[in-house]
């Protein structure tokens, strides 16, 4: 799914200046965020654990369970976010159910990398 595509004419972005940050881990997480344009970096404590491109989302844990946002995003360039809150989330579910699916793949994808992740570490420690 294309979410940039999906979302060409939206028009209340937020826009990051580069080396600034959209969110910091431990804020608080009322929405989420497809990037339109830029990129951004996902930050878990100081390890770049993914370069967002546009047509990414982020911020998506944090609005699924209401917990403080586990990571920071920090543009890399100047970036333009599509914020999307808990009630337009459950609108896009419904009315558009691959959404839901693209939502858990990628939440899947990055569980996997930090599997992955917390392998390598494990087995370079031995």
């Amino acid at each position: 799914m294309d979410l940039k595509e999906l979302f060409r004419f939206e028009t209340e972005l937020v826009d990051v200046a580069a080396g600034q940050s959209l969110f910091k881990a431990g804020d608080p997480g009322d929405r989420l965020y497809v990037l339109m344009d830029g990129e951004a970096d996902i930050l878990v404590g100081n390890a770049v654990v993914e370069r967002a491109v546009p047509g990414a989302l982020v911020g998506e844990l944090a609005l699924l369970d209401n917990s403080p946002r586990t990571a920071t995003v920090q543009a890399v360039t100047d970036c333009r976010f599509l914020p999307i809150d808990v009630r337009r989330f459950r609108f896009l579910v419904e009315q558009t159910p691959n959404f839901s699916f693209h939502v858990m793949k990628i939440m899947a994808e990055r569980l996997r990398k930090m599997d992955g992740r917390l392998q390598d570490a494990q087995q370079a420690s031995v």
